[in-house]
């Protein structure tokens, strides 16, 4: 059984979703994939092909670390580990996704499992890698034992599965990549919005050094009971007028507006804020796309709204510009 599940782009409003503020975000045409078969042994095996990674695991050992690892995040909740200690490797995340799948829906193994996961989108930058892994897992583990697996369900699983690795997640990318689409999400509930058709491009500028969790902790130290959601909200609020009428110059200003308070709650690097600064003088609009960074110089995703793609300033910066359109389906069955 093979699943597939759309990246997300938040357009607006990321870290302030956290707090309960509105964002707006799309799908796009980068997917995780997962393939679930039946193995020859009373196993169930992980193939992660994007990382070169395999290993095969008694259900015992998959209900351990489930264990282990909701014991972790109890202790990160408390105080005493910090977020990456909760998951000790990329695999743990959809290994423990896949068994709290299995025993949530009550399904009895009758014989091993082969779960292949890859993905073309960008991991670690933004672009919801980690959600759509784990939306493609469930969907195919579903449809394997044909489970009636309603949406709700794999929203509330997969956000709890994103929770161990981002240790508050909001649930905007479990929402996008479930849907498919453009919606304007806020405290779970989303209302759905057209895909945006204007000059819009991705430019990369690198793994950053700190993982999204490790940056909602760091700006929730500092800004969680401050006032400067409500400005969020606000620039959000007209980004979403500006992307109905097909403003264009409306939207950059929301997206201006936008980075500026990115800046303030110190997620995008100096030399993010450079090259950010040298398309606006160039006569366009750009911003962070994800967490950003809280170290170090890379930011990941960066979204550029102009009318041409910066590419002499991607040459300049060493960075690279990711093609992506709207994608209008979410997860679903391919084979």
């Amino acid at each position: 059984m093979k699943a597939i599940a759309p990246g997300k782009l938040i357009l607006s409003g990321e870290h302030a979703v956290v707090y309960g503020a509105p964002a707006l975000a799309m799908a796009i045409d980068r997917s995780a994939q997962a393939i679930v078969q039946p193995n020859d042994t009373s196993n169930v095996s992980f193939t992660l092909r994007d990382l070169g990674y395999s290993e095969s695991f008694t259900l015992r050992a998959l209900r351990d670390l489930r264990q282990r690892v909701g014991d972790n995040y109890r202790l990160f909740r408390e105080g005493q580990l910090g977020i990456r200690e909760v998951l000790l490797k990329p695999v743990d995340l959809f290994q423990y996704a896949f068994i709290m799948c299995l025993d949530g829906l009550h399904i009895t193994l009758e014989h091993g499992l082969k779960v292949q996961l890859f993905s073309n989108i960008p991991i670690g930058c933004g672009l919801g890698s980690s959600a759509a892994t784990v939306l493609s897992e469930m969907r195919a583990v579903g449809h394997y034992f044909r489970v009636d697996f309603r949406k709700d369900w794999h929203f509330r699983y997969s956000l709890d599965a994103e929770n161990m690795q981002h240790g508050r997640a909001s649930g905007v990318d479990s929402y996008i990549s479930l849907h498919g689409g453009c919606a304007r999400f806020q405290n779970g509930e989303a209302r759905s919005l057209p895909l945006p058709t204007g000059p819009l491009f991705l430019v990369q500028t690198g793994l950053p050094a700190t993982s999204t969790g490790e940056c909602v902790v760091e700006v929730a130290k500092h800004f969680e009971r401050t006032t400067i959601w409500e400005d969020f909200s606000a620039v959000t609020t007209d980004f979403e007028v500006a992307l109905v009428q097909k403003d264009l110059d409306a939207l950059q200003r929301a997206v201006r507006r936008n980075h500026r308070l990115l800046c303030r709650i110190g997620v995008v690097p100096e030399r993010v804020q450079a090259f950010i600064g040298d398309v606006e003088q160039a006569g366009g609009a750009a911003k962070i796309c994800g967490a950003g960074a809280v170290a170090g110089e890379n930011a990941g995703i960066v979204m550029v709204i102009g009318k041409t793609p910066p590419l002499a300033l991607c040459r300049q910066y060493g960075f690279e510009v990711v093609a992506v359109r709207g994608e209008p389906l979410g997860a679903r069955i391919v084979g």
